[in-house]
């Protein structure tokens, strides 16, 4: 290297790194996050704080401090258990039932060409948007109810004596009413999903042979794994802290059957 070159080299400007936070971006985003970070960690706080007192309602200007006394109790009651396995399997029962039935109704409906099949869709989106009160009343008194519901009709008609559901069988009365209701969403998501499949990979699919099982198998289903994976996380989150459905129907009973 001459002393030409050397110089050259030492007149081109060096880039200077500048550093993440110089960066105006973070100034604009900063109260944003600020706000998010606030509107968690107080609600969390707070969480910890009441979890670690003796909270009366009746005296709320009396708070004893016990520590993990209120967890001990929690972990050492006669309900948790079967709490905690009724509650695992609602949430595990409604998630097959959403997953399964939630594909097969969107490949038929996709597959399918009828007239009114925008209505067929609407309808079955329809339960989504109801309340659950509403829709846990309306499974208690319209259809399980042992006198004058639906299923004690269609019983009857068959000349057999019409089942108390809610007495009975109250955790698979509730997977039933929570999956009427969630099983929409599912639908919502994985029909919106499927109509973004490329036609043109089925079509292809189609003239080396593949038959509609294959084509379902190796496109669709791989093409809605992420939308799969959407609707379990987010029914999951929901799923664990239902609570009208079955303060409505059962109100936990009888005994811890549904609690």
């Amino acid at each position: 290297m001459n002393i030409s070159t050397a110089k050259a080299q030492m007149d081109i400007p060096q880039p200077v790194r500048k550093s993440r936070l110089a960066n105006p971006g973070w100034f604009l985003v900063s109260p944003s996050v600020a706000l998010l970070l606030l509107w968690m960690i107080v609600p969390l706080g707070m969480t910890v704080y009441f979890s670690m007192i003796r909270y009366n309602l009746l005296y709320p200007g009396e708070n004893e401090f016990v520590g993990l006394e209120n967890f001990t109790y929690f972990l050492t009651d006669s309900g948790f258990l079967p709490g905690a396995s009724n509650t695992l399997l609602l949430v595990g029962s409604v998630l097959l039932i959403s997953v399964v039935f939630g594909v097969l109704i969107s490949a038929l409906l996709e597959a399918s060409e009828f007239l009114g099949r925008g209505i067929v869709r609407v309808m079955l989106i329809s339960p989504f948007f109801i309340m659950p009160t509403v829709g846990a009343l309306i499974w208690k008194n319209l259809i399980f109810h042992p006198v004058s519901g639906i299923l004690a009709y269609i019983w009857k008609l068959f000349g057999a004596q019409p089942v108390d559901w809610l007495a009975h069988y109250p955790l698979l009365s509730i997977i039933i009413i929570v999956s009427w209701q969630w099983l929409p969403f599912a639908i919502l998501i994985l029909m919106t999903a499927m109509q973004s499949l490329d036609q043109e990979q089925k079509e292809a699919a189609r003239l080396d042979g593949a038959g509609p099982v294959a084509i379902f198998w190796h496109l669709t289903l791989p093409h809605l794994a992420r939308p799969i994976a959407v609707v379990v996380m987010i029914e999951t989150i929901f799923l664990l802290s239902v609570f009208a459905e079955i303060f409505t129907t059962t109100n936990g009973g009888p005994g811890y059957a549904s609690t």
